[in-house]
């Protein structure tokens, strides 16, 4: 069985930039275009790993965290915040807020999907 991954960002380019790289990385693969629908998306059987934007409508990507955080029955989600902001102040509220790992854009795509393969256990 494929891990499951949930892209959580409101650029309908990096989504689909998101989508395409863990697609090819054979993840199955999901999208939220807001904090909302991200939360909205976990309901259901939570996925394995979020890649969650910092910056976006309705809930911004660190609230996201800290709500995800506070089920416990999505504690085995990891997440890898993704953001423009990359201030070691803000970095540092991301993963006290719980994150697994803080990404900043410009990212390099390869780093990226080895780290969610390794993350997640993958090979």
């Amino acid at each position: 069985m494929s891990k499951r991954i949930l892209v959580v960002d409101d650029e309908p380019n990096i989504v689909m930039s998101l989508e395409f790289l863990m697609r090819r990385a054979g993840f199955e693969v999901e999208v939220a275009r807001n904090g909302k629908e991200a939360l909205d998306a976990l309901e259901g059987t939570p996925p394995d790993l979020l890649l969650l934007d910092v910056m976006m409508p309705e809930f911004d990507g660190y609230e996201v965290c800290e709500r995800i955080r506070a089920r416990p029955e999505w504690n085995g989600t990891k997440i890898i915040m993704l953001t423009a902001r990359g201030r070691d102040v803000e970095r540092e509220r991301g993963l006290a807020l719980g994150a697994d790992a803080y990404v900043t854009k410009p990212f390099s795509t390869r780093d990226l999907v080895e780290q969610v393969k390794r993350m997640l256990g993958v090979s």
